[in-house]
């Protein structure tokens, strides 16, 4: 395994110069890719078909990277900061449902 230290924004440079080099940016629409989170979701969603244990873990990790390579492509595509959008989405998710004290 790799132990490079991988930080976002090397990640989703990875991600974009993989997808511009095979020029997948061309059919890469906001819908097209919502369409394609769906539908890696789905295949995710197959391992626990029948269990609420995966027996191919392999397959969850990679239909994971790949549900999370389609929604960076997406958010590149909608001109999303990814720090941002997920800074602004915890804050928000605080305030809606905010630690309750142990008794």
């Amino acid at each position: 395994m790799n132990s490079e230290v991988w930080t976002v924004e090397k990640i989703v440079t990875k991600i974009l110069d993989f997808r511009n080099k095979r020029n997948w940016h061309i059919t890469d629409t906001p819908a097209n890719l919502a369409k394609s989170i769906i539908i890696e979701a789905a295949e995710l969603l197959e391992n626990f078909q029948w269990s609420d244990r995966a027996t191919d873990i392999v397959n969850v990790k990679e239909e994971l990277a790949d549900i999370l390579i389609y929604s960076i492509a997406m958010a590149d595509e909608l001109g999303f900061d990814l720090e941002e959008m997920i800074s602004e989405k915890l804050l928000k998710n605080a305030i809606k449902y905010p630690v309750l004290e142990k008794k």
